[in-house]
């Protein structure tokens, strides 16, 4: 029987090497970060495909009817060597309890306040008028103009991962109004994971998530089992976040694929940015919405001062001191000898003492630039154990158990919130969740611009406030996943039918007259990849490429271009008219055709091309220019002379 227990413990010991194994070598092939997401697209060369973006990054979208969902994808991230996959995500504005320590206790954002000089206006006329001056002050970074800083408020959304207690019952990861992990437990998620991943398929919902298990530690021969699991909260960034300290990073693979300068891949969804190291070596470009900064080393950064505000599972209230090791963790940017609050996300700390490098301060990790850690009191959190025993002046040996609880983050996109997420000029009703969830569409109203099927107020998924009026043309951008309608019939509390626009958080906000299309989401995610070797070279090789001229003279032999190259021209994108058959209901489609093939539509030749794919269908069309009247047409449409959903023959050609 002894022989039996000491065989299961040392199988179990061996699994724990092997796990560990397989961690090591995924931390060393590169950062904590987004490594993939799902596979929508492919082509001839392998950057038509996706990778952390190509139609979007981190599979982003919109859901601003949503009162606080934010839109994104599945993704397969990596923290601290732990790879996994996350379920359809769509996260809430939520952020940890600010009083107290309660696991996973969290409150809803609030949103910024209306201008009172908005409000004060006498007609809705001169509200947005108004409205629009702070949108002007924000595009042009203007305070003076008017102070937008009070209003737009800046938050960073983050991915939290650790190894949990729970491994019976399965833990929804954090809320959200539209998905949810469809398994019963653990293992049925695992079974349906081994069961997708060796098929091939999904989740038609994308509600499963892979989440490994692990032997995290042995206890008197037995085996102590912990479950991965993650969630995604955000947090109110401290002041104000100027525009100037973000930069577009060259995703060059899925530029090239849209065939995009990097000024207009910027303003697609496709893009994220990083942060300066500090403000001022960064300078805003009015005309683009974005800084410019000189590429520099650093020690501290911007990412690091908003990072260090975020707690860990203890939330807000977390005071933690970390002095395993026998030396404690100090704040590695104070100047004099301060305890470091572990209980907050960092990547950076120091000792007293130096070490064998001669160094006192140190990265957490071995080579993780992504890795914030945070320590926890919490039991939720499986522990990790050591017996460290070390020489007492050479002559006896002390040992001393210890024991850590730490959890891992990466930051994902800084949404900056506006006075439109508040502002309610027509005075709608809002019916919350307990008392008027399904009054909104009760009786099959749809928003239409009735009152008999106009919305009956306003709920949670139904969050239409912004008078359309305020914008001018439609949602930018539009993807499959999205649910926001361009604008919908409300009913106020007069019975008035009101035609408004969503209040939600948007990844870009349509026009606004008189200022532009703003971004509002700017994703600053980092990449798995960027820590390997192989992308750190390919990075500076595409720097020098990017800017020949002013690194010609790191080349071995001079670079010389001779002859004349043709420049590519990118995709024509078109859009069809609004279909209102019902099935499917109101949507539209967009569709991207070739420069090769639009000069041969020019030229007065049919060419086809399939939509995107919307209310799950797409449409495979035969296009034309009509030289006579200017305009582009559908021909065929699914080898029918019309499309079956109720599109017309009109195509409009997006600038």
């Amino acid at each position: 029987m002894l022989r039996l227990e000491g065989g299961i413990e040392n199988l179990a010991r061996q699994l724990m090497m092997q796990q560990l194994f397989v961690e090591e070598r995924i931390r060393s092939d590169g950062d904590s970060g987004i490594k993939q997401v799902r596979l929508n697209h492919k082509g001839t060369r392998t950057f038509f495909s996706d990778t952390h973006s190509m139609g979007s990054i981190n599979s982003i979208h919109d859901h601003s009817n949503y009162i606080n969902t934010i839109g994104m994808g599945e993704v397969i991230p990596v923290l601290n060597g732990i790879e996994f996959r996350t379920r359809h995500n769509d996260y809430k504005l939520r952020m940890p309890h600010p009083n107290s320590t309660t696991y996973h206790a969290t409150v809803d954002i609030p949103f910024p306040e209306v201008p009172p000089s908005v409000k004060s206006q006498p007609t809705l006329e001169k509200q947005i008028e108004e409205m629009k001056n702070y949108f002007k002050a924000w595009k042009f970074q203007n305070p003076s103009f008017r102070d937008y800083r009070p209003y737009f408020k800046p938050v960073l959304c983050y991915m939290e991962g650790a190894w949990t207690t729970n491994t019976k019952t399965l833990d929804e990861p954090f809320s959200s109004d539209r998905h949810f992990i469809d398994a019963a437990s653990w293992f049925d998620l695992q079974e349906k994971i081994r069961f997708t991943s060796y098929t091939g398929g999904k989740h038609n919902l994308e509600n499963f998530s892979f989440l490994p298990t692990t032997i995290i530690n042995m206890r008197n021969g037995t085996p102590e089992y912990a479950q991965w699991n993650y969630r995604i909260l955000c947090h109110p960034i401290k002041g104000d976040l100027p525009l100037k300290a973000f930069e577009p990073v060259d995703d060059l693979a899925s530029r090239l694929a849209h065939k995009y300068n990097l000024t207009k891949f910027s303003m697609t969804r496709s893009a994220r940015f990083h942060l300066a190291s500090e403000y001022r070596h960064a300078h805003f470009l009015p005309e683009k919405g974005y800084g410019v900064f000189q590429d520099r080393v650093y020690t501290h950064s911007i990412m690091d001062t908003i990072m260090n505000q975020i707690p860990g599972k203890d939330n807000y209230p977390a005071k933690i001191f970390d002095k395993s090791l026998g030396l404690e963790m100090l704040d590695p940017f104070s100047s004099s000898v301060n305890p470091l609050n572990t209980g907050y996300y960092h990547r950076r700390y120091k000792y007293d003492d130096k070490g064998a490098m001669g160094t006192k301060t140190n990265n957490r990790g071995f080579a993780d630039k992504n890795l914030w850690v945070a320590q926890t009191t919490s039991n939720h959190i499986a522990p990790i154990h050591m017996n460290d025993c070390h020489k007492v002046n050479r002559t006896y040996t002390e040992c001393k158990e210890i024991e850590a609880r730490y959890t891992y983050a990466i930051p994902l996109e800084i949404i900056y919130m506006t006075p439109l997420n508040s502002w309610n000029p027509y005075n709608l009703p809002y019916w919350d969740r307990k008392h008027g969830r399904y009054t909104p569409t009760k009786d099959h109203r749809n928003g239409a611009f009735n009152a008999t099927n106009a919305y009956n107020g306003t709920n949670y998924a139904n969050y239409y406030w912004t008078p359309t009026a305020f914008f001018s043309g439609k949602e930018l951008n539009h993807d499959a996943a999205d649910t926001v309608k361009n604008s919908v019939g409300v009913l106020d509390s007069h019975g008035n039918v009101r035609r408004v626009s969503a209040s939600g958080i948007r990844i870009f906000l349509p026009n606004i007259p008189g200022v532009g299309v703003l971004r509002q989401r700017w994703s600053v995610t980092p990449v798995h990849r960027d820590g390997s070797s192989v992308q750190k070279e390919l990075d500076a090789m595409k720097e020098m490429i990017n800017h020949i001229g002013a690194f010609s003279n790191l080349f071995q032999e001079p670079p010389a271009v001779s002859g004349s190259a043709v420049q590519q021209a990118p995709d024509a994108h078109f859009r069809t008219s609004l279909a209102t058959k019902d099935p499917p209901g109101r949507h539209y489609h967009e569709l991207f055709i070739e420069d090769s093939d639009y000069k041969l539509a020019l030229s007065g030749q049919t060419v086809t091309a399939e939509t995107t794919m919307e209310s799950s269908h797409t449409h495979m069309v035969e296009v034309a220019y009509d030289s006579h009247t200017h305009q582009w047409v559908i021909k065929k449409c699914d080898d029918m002379a019309h499309c079956w959903d109720g599109h017309s023959e009109i195509l409009t050609k997006i600038q």
